[in-house]
């Protein structure tokens, strides 16, 4: 639901605040989602846990350990779009979204641990090969891929800023490498028996888990520390906002961040020249924030003078607005 509030304050104060909200969220269908990958994963985490000791097959083997780290992993991500899903309270005014955020982020390191332990394993595998039943393997890697796809295909098409899902998807999508490792392993190990290629093909994916969960890191750390979002240029906004309207004097003190995936928050102050009509100039300003940056929620204080919060007469990009 959409609120829109303005608040007028007495001129020995000498500014006006605005608020937009926008709190929509498809909490519903990311539950779902995840819901059916954690059930799903769980059951082929079993399957090829018990392949890999039946086989010997060190890909199979951390694959199905990638796959319990992903289970929890799904879990997490699901008990976070559930909790993201409840309204905001006294205690938290903007409710429980950055549940999602947290979870994207350990989920991430999470793959950091998973990482260390694979590529530890393959060089012990290399230095001291054992015998690998090929044909097990196969059938098992096999299944895992199937089920890999069809997980991730579940997952597919989420909100690109969505982080929780996309934690659960890079698990997924580990998942993924891994089943396809194990079975060129397998073909590699029947047809031309090369043992190394199991804990080799093990590192190549690894490496490739690692490098998107560095990404996954620093996009829901960048959310968490409130940074402004991806696309946005803060000078940009401050120079199209100040050419909307002939009675804005300047726009500094510029903030915008996401408090979750897609709920972008801005606030700024809009210095005006006398005469101008603030009411006017303040649905402009909030519906050019909305329709050009998705900014959902906007507080904008209207200096009819000097900036009440600004000493040195400096905007917040150091230029003076006098």
């Amino acid at each position: 639901m959409a609120h829109d509030h303005a608040h007028a304050h007495g001129h020995s104060h000498g500014h006006a605040h605005t608020h937009d909200h926008d709190h929509s969220h498809a909490a519903g269908g990311s539950e779902r989602k995840l819901l059916f990958a954690f059930v799903l994963t769980t059951l082929m985490l079993v399957v090829e846990a018990g392949g890999g000791i039946l086989s010997g097959s060190l890909a199979l083997l951390a694959d199905a350990g990638h796959m319990l780290v992903d289970a929890l992993a799904l879990l997490l991500a699901f008990l976070g779009a559930r909790f993201a899903a409840r309204p905001a309270d006294a205690q938290r005014t903007y409710g429980y979204g950055r549940i999602e955020v947290l979870a994207g982020f350990v989920n991430a390191l999470t793959q950091f641990a998973l990482v260390a332990f694979i590529v530890y394993e393959a060089v012990m595998r290399l230095f001291n090969p054992s015998p690998i039943l090929s044909g097990v393997m196969f059938v098992v890697a096999a299944v895992g891929l199937v089920a890999n796809v069809v997980v991730l295909r579940t997952l597919h098409g989420h909100d690109p800023d969505d982080v929780n899902i996309a934690g659960a998807s890079l698990h997924v999508l580990g998942d993924l490498l891994g089943s396809i490792a194990a079975v060129l392993a397998a073909l590699a190990v029947r047809w031309l028996d090369w043992n190394w290629a199991d804990p080799v093909l093990s590192i190549l994916v690894s490496m490739l888990i690692l490098r998107s969960a560095w990404s996954l890191v620093r996009r829901s750390g960048h959310i968490l520390l409130e940074g402004t979002p991806e696309g946005v240029d803060l000078a940009d906004v401050r120079s199209r906002l100040e050419g909307l309207d002939p009675g804005i004097l300047s726009i500094h003190h510029v903030h915008i961040w996401q408090v979750t995936a897609g709920s972008r928050m801005a606030t700024l102050h809009a210095e005006l020249k006398p005469g101008a009509d603030p009411a006017r100039i303040l649905t402009v300003i909030k519906t050019t924030l909305s329709e050009r940056w998705r900014v959902g929620h906007a507080t904008v204080q209207v200096d009819p003078g000097h900036c009440p919060d600004d000493l040195e007469g400096c905007g917040q990009d150091g230029r003076h607005t006098h």
